[in-house]
């Protein structure tokens, strides 16, 4: 692979008319699913892993692969690693791609990606469609998530208001110009939301979110996370981080209220582990995701970071 482009010999040449091109990785542990996307990306692009598990295996794969490999030390999150490697990259990398470790994409496609992205002078990112190795399709577009719309789907009226405003960032390419107007990732979003926050922002100031759905990657999902709890947990403590980030204490209070509520009007309709699942979900929103998280070790306390518009509470 080329050498990064902070290092002596520079960014590789733009593929014609395109600015150059890094690619980050943020790994945690899972060495086989990583040596399948470092070989699908290929020699193309100058690719910088982070390990978040400080495995020798990791770093193994990603030395076979010719990727430059830096050793966090911790499990920083995902904002957290992402931001080590744009201090590492240095604003004259250009663009660049986000690609999960469990995630596949060919460059050419990375290259069409790139060609779409730069086709609009206000796109602040894009991502491609998603499907999993077995095939399934990946929901690649999703909505913010609003007190409006928790109370929305509370009254089983949700269906009725379909819209999205942020990409998932499995596969997400950032604009240079966007990252440096916008600013890092924040970095209290441990592993989800980071990029629903970023883009939030990038939307406040003018940018616009792209989908690119005649590119495809492959996604399998979850997996560097074995813990499905843990899973969970993550998840809808990032959706606590967000609502809260955005809509404050109350706007948070309201959409913990109307999620309870959404759970335990689905519970009696389905089957044993349906119920079994809403009730659980119920009881996560009542105690609270954030809190939750943190008593079990799945998400690490943080402080405040740049680019923020405002504080969870």
């Amino acid at each position: 692979m080329p050498e990064l482009p902070h290092l002596p010999d520079g960014p590789p040449p733009a593929s014609g008319d395109l600015p150059g091109l890094a690619v980050v990785v943020v790994a945690f542990g899972a060495p086989a699913a990583l040596e399948r996307c470092l070989a699908g990306i290929g020699d193309r692009y100058p690719v910088l892993v982070v390990d978040n598990s400080s495995s020798h295996e990791v770093a193994e794969v990603a030395r076979r692969a010719g990727a430059t490999y830096r050793d966090s030390g911790t499990n920083l999150g995902f904002a957290a690693a992402v931001n080590r490697a744009l201090d590492v990259l240095g604003p004259a990398c250009g663009d660049v791609l986000l690609l999960n470790p469990d995630a596949v994409i060919a460059a050419a496609d990375v290259e069409r990606l790139q060609r779409r992205l730069r086709a609009a002078a206000d796109l602040a990112c894009v991502a491609p469609s998603q499907r999993r190795p077995s095939g399934g399709e990946v929901a690649v577009r999703w909505p913010f998530a609003t007190p409006t719309d928790a109370w929305r789907e509370a009254a089983g009226l949700a269906g009725r208001h379909q819209r999205w405003d942020f990409v998932i960032g499995s596969v997400l390419l950032l604009r240079a110009e966007a990252l440096a107007d916008v600013g890092r990732l924040d970095e209290r979003f441990f592993l989800y939301g980071e990029e629903a926050d970023w883009e939030r922002r990038a939307m406040g100031r003018g940018w616009r979110i792209g989908f690119c759905p005649e590119v495809g990657a492959l996604h399998a999902g979850a997996g560097t996370e074995t813990d499905e709890v843990r899973h969970q947990l993550r998840f809808h403590a990032g959706v606590e981080l967000h609502v809260r980030k955005w809509h404050g204490r109350a706007g948070w209070r309201s959409y913990q209220l109307a999620t309870v509520l959404t759970a335990l009007r689905r519970a009696p309709r389905g089957g044993k582990d349906a119920r079994r699942r809403s009730l659980r979900l119920a009881g996560l929103y009542a105690r609270g995701p954030v809190a939750l998280a943190r008593r079990a070790g799945a998400l690490r306390e943080v402080g405040s970071s740049s680019g923020e518009t405002g504080s969870p509470q």
